[in-house]
């Protein structure tokens, strides 16, 4: 295992695993774990539920990456969220299926109802709606920012921009999701 400050970049990482290497498997875990677990505890509110999304989540990627289904590993960052991003809707969908609304107790002191749960899921959709709306290169930055989480010198290289555009960049494309977001609120 790697003992040095920086994790090991992802080809080397998804190259690794798929010579069955368990040392690179944790490796793995280490560098994505936090972010696989928040995500999870962001969408269930329970640490429980979030250990266990997390916990699938890398069975299946690294089984995924051992039979050689990621095409690229620049995009490992955005396929562990995708993959989260399902085992996260699964896990809900048995939740729910295993309670029924009548046995279910909503806190509603601490927010949680129906109407919340309701609200949550239309932001949600308004959420991705407002991105389809945005300009491919907007789109294209705010994956690359936000979900694969690359500097700005990797954003400026994969765009074939200088560094000091990227700023430029990402304060128009959150300016054009904030005014796509209040018109859609608005209706």
């Amino acid at each position: 295992m790697h003992s040095s400050a920086q994790p090991p970049a992802n080809q080397e990482l998804v190259a690794r695993i798929r010579q069955g290497e368990a040392d690179a498997e944790a490796a793995l875990y280490d560098k994505f774990s936090a972010r696989v677990y928040f995500t999870a505890l962001s969408e269930t509110h329970s640490k429980e539920d979030a250990e266990d999304i997390r916990a699938e989540t890398f069975l299946r990627v690294i089984q995924a990456l051992r039979q050689g289904k990621l095409r690229t590993a620049d995009s490992l960052p955005s396929f562990i969220v995708g993959i989260t991003l399902n085992v996260i809707r699964e896990h809900i969908r048995q939740k729910y299926r295993a309670d029924s609304l009548e046995d279910y107790e909503y806190d509603v002191a601490g927010g949680d109802s129906l109407e919340q749960a309701f609200l949550d899921a239309e932001t949600s959709r308004a959420l991705q709606e407002v991105a389809r709306q945005l300009k491919p290169r907007e789109q294209q930055f705010l994956r690359m920012y936000y979900y694969e989480e690359l500097t700005k010198e990797e954003i400026a290289r994969k765009l074939g921009i200088n560094q000091e555009r990227v700023r430029l960049i990402k304060s128009r494309a959150l300016q054009s999701f904030r005014e796509l977001y209040k018109k859609m609120t608005r209706r």
